[in-house]
């Protein structure tokens, strides 16, 4: 008998918008699992205790094997309280939700984030799972015990396995606690399908566009559409105190103008940080580099580099071919070493476009 997530997947399949794709059908019935906990009525009676909630759910896996699509099509069938949100993002808000519990006096400030996100919600679902921050790795096995005991579902995508969660990071033994809890909570299921959706979707599609004019803007915007439907939204990362603004944002893509990432006082720490972030970096509008935008020349070209070493996969505007960006004034010659990467990351199947 057909179950909504087979339902609906089926649906998507049947209207082409998704292929078929057997990994992706073997974890449906595990979203059914929590589905039908979740949205199955309490029963009712004076002395009846409330039913026990199922464990979640952490989805991994790697380049384009649809996680964030199967997550699309779970929280938007559920109708209990739910948040679908990245878990950057998520993290930013319960550092901010602590900073105001501190002002109020709360010695631990954990226990009112948690007891405001467990009265919000039943079900999180979070998109690229990831601990890269030893703030964030000090402050989750506390506040994730509490969301379970509170009786809030978690269910996740992540590019990694649990065990890879924090690797090599400081003090990653006081973190080891919060592993052994998600795999206690949560099923970790592997979507290990042969097929990269989403760079079959990029298959074919140039993703370098000279001049910047109103033809690259609307073949971008088209590509834009195919990888994210649409659906966008800022996302702002904390980097050591500072704010870096990706102005949209959706499952691991990112969109961007030169000025917004280049014309602003970045740093190498700030990129490394949209590298480690996103997935496929839409970046639009590059100019023609000289003596006259310096600056903004050495950022761009330490944005290449971050992009480059974590094999981020680019979709740009330019004023011109790689090779002819930057023709005089200092470092111009030493441009040449980012030309060569542009081209690179030119090529099809370059990167790791993940989701």
């Amino acid at each position: 008998m057909a179950t909504v997530m087979q339902d609906l997947y089926a649906d998507r399949v049947a209207r082409g918008s998704i292929d078929p794709d057997p990994a992706q059908e073997a974890v449906l019935p595990e979203f059914e699992r929590i589905f039908e906990a979740l949205e199955r009525p309490p029963k009712r009676g004076l002395f009846r205790r409330a039913p026990e909630p199922p464990r979640g759910l952490y989805l991994w896996g790697g380049v384009g094997r649809g996680k964030s699509m199967l997550m699309d099509i779970f929280a938007g069938a559920l109708t209990v309280p739910a948040r679908r949100v990245h878990f950057h993002a998520f993290m930013q808000e319960v550092h901010q939700g602590m900073t105001e519990a501190r002002a109020r006096g709360v010695d631990d400030a954990v226990k009112p984030v948690a007891k405001a996100i467990s009265d919000e919600v039943r079900c999180l679902a979070f998109d690229e799972m990831q601990i890269t921050d030893i703030t964030d790795a000090m402050i989750v096995g506390r506040l994730f015990e509490q969301l379970f005991g509170a009786g809030v579902v978690v269910v996740a995508t992540s590019n990694r396995p649990p065990d890879d969660l924090y690797k090599d990071g400081l003090n990653r033994a006081l973190f080891l606690p919060f592993i052994d809890l998600l795999k206690e909570r949560m099923v970790v299921w592997e979507l290990s399908g042969a097929t990269d959706h989403r760079q079959n979707r990029m298959a074919g599609s140039p993703v370098y566009f000279t001049p910047a004019d109103a033809e690259a803007r609307a073949r971008i915007a088209a590509i834009w559409e195919g990888l994210t439907g649409g659906e966008t939204a800022p996302l702002t990362l904390r980097v050591k105190g500072r704010d870096v603004i990706l102005p949209e944002f959706h499952n691991g893509v990112a969109r961007a103008r030169f000025f917004d990432l280049c014309g602003q006082p970045l740093g190498p720490a700030d990129y490394l940080a949209i590298a480690e972030t996103v997935r496929v970096l839409v970046l639009e509008d590059i100019p023609r580099l000289s003596r006259s935008n310096f600056n903004e020349a050495k950022r761009f070209v330490t944005l290449i580099d971050a992009l480059y070493e974590a094999k981020v996969r680019l979709i740009a505007s330019a004023a011109a071919e790689p090779e002819s960006l930057y023709v005089e004034g200092e470092g111009s010659f030493e441009f040449a070493r980012t030309a060569s990467r542009l081209r690179e990351m030119m090529s099809h199947g370059w990167g790791r476009a993940e989701g």
